[in-house]
């Protein structure tokens, strides 16, 4: 499963009382439960060195030992089975809690994937509503406290920079969802606002044009403008970040295709959060998103490497961090990418996460899985952030 790095960054926003984390309480039960630190990181998708850190770290902050731990067995001390005791109604009650908020963010992804649906069938005449409804859902969801956002133009592209604070100088640059057709950097600052907070970087957000008004290769070219910009402010390439969520996913790996056939230098490294990268042939159970990725590709070559990245070579393209959920119906033809990256040589780490929700990282406020994703974003990106801080120009 999930592979992570060795120091991830904490992310900046709420945590529960006395700076106890529910990712650590559930940590502890998860060990409590299996008194085998091997099962339980598999049961709880990290690594064993993450959960330790959690045990750990939840040790340091009730200030007293919970596990007595040996080569061959864990066991629960006084304190550990007190703690234990208490906090299992807490996580019942929680989970009851999580549960009943993903059923309403399922109705809220169902209302606008029917939005969708009739956008196509009626021949694009509720575009309007549909991209109105789309970004009244991006509308409910918090921007991280502290975020500062600017507009600027990037070559002729309007776009904002979404940073943690002032004084920083965009190094990541992101590509939001909504399927070639729906979407804006307004709309995404709840998500680059925590992507910006986890990661201490300065997020540029392109507003690239969408289909049906401008197919492809409109967004690409877009994207390019963007990141010609963003290497012009005087980052290293080496220290840029090319991300994206969704359609945005797909939409980064044809940019950095494109990098590449322009002779232009790559970014450290790129994030695809749950992408959607078959444009010409979707999973199956996806019909809809075949329809709207038709609104994109029109008459278009479905050959073209740039437009179908299953035809391209993508040696030479920078490390990626692709992260899904195990139930999102994007997994086959993420999986499928996955493969395909690492049979021609490309340094690819792929976590997943036990969520349904498609691009479940919108929902960091309330979801611990979707806080843990972005706080493995940061530790992915490691340095790259690190020369984020210098004052725009």
């Amino acid at each position: 499963m999930s592979e992570r790095p060795a120091g991830p960054r904490l992310l900046g926003m709420p945590s529960a009382a006395d700076a106890i984390e529910l990712k650590h309480l559930r940590a502890f039960v998860a060990v409590a439960d299996e008194l085998n630190f091997s099962r339980a990181a598999n049961r709880l998708f990290v690594s064993q060195p993450a959960l330790s850190r959690q045990i750990k770290a939840l040790e340091q902050l009730i200030g007293c030992q919970l596990l007595r731990r040996s080569t061959h067995r864990v066991e629960l001390t006084l304190a550990g089975e007190a703690l234990l005791g208490a906090t299992l109604p807490l996580l019942s009650d929680m989970d009851d809690a999580i549960t009943l908020t993903r059923s309403v963010g399922g109705e809220v992804n169902a209302r606008v994937t029917q939005l969708w649906n009739s956008v196509v069938e009626d021949g694009g005449s509720g575009l309007a509503a549909m991209r109105e409804a789309f970004e009244a859902l991006n509308a409910q969801l918090p921007v991280p406290d502290g975020t500062e956002v600017r507009p600027v133009q990037t070559d002729g592209v309007s776009s904002l920079v979404v940073s943690p604070g002032p004084g920083h100088r965009p190094s990541v640059l992101h590509l939001h969802g909504g399927g070639y057709i729906a979407g804006s950097a307004f709309g995404y600052r709840p998500l680059t606002g925590a992507l910006a907070a986890a990661t201490g970087a300065a997020v540029l957000v392109p507003d690239y044009r969408l289909a049906p008004e401008h197919p492809f290769p409109a967004a690409l070219e877009d994207a390019l403008r963007a990141y010609r910009w963003l290497l012009g402010q005087g980052t290293a390439p080496e220290r840029l970040t090319v991300s994206g969520d969704s359609a945005g996913g797909g939409l980064a790996v044809s940019l950095l295709l494109k990098l590449k056939e322009e002779g232009l230098p790559q970014p450290g490294k790129a994030v695809l959060l749950c992408p959607l990268v078959d444009v010409v042939d979707p999973p199956d159970g996806s019909t809809p998103v075949a329809k709207w990725f038709s609104l994109y590709v029109r008459d278009h070559p479905p050959a073209d490497p740039l437009l179908n990245v299953f035809e391209a070579d993508l040696s030479g393209l920078p490390p990626l961090l692709v992260q899904s959920g195990t139930e999102d119906v994007t997994l086959p033809e993420t999986r499928r990418f996955v493969d395909h990256a690492r049979e021609q040589g490309l340094d690819v780490r792929f976590d997943l996460y036990p969520v349904s929700t498609h691009v479940f990282h919108l929902f960091w406020s309330f979801l611990p899985e979707a806080a843990d994703a972005l706080e493995q974003v940061a530790g992915f990106l490691g340095e790259n952030e690190s020369g984020s801080a210098a004052e725009a120009g």
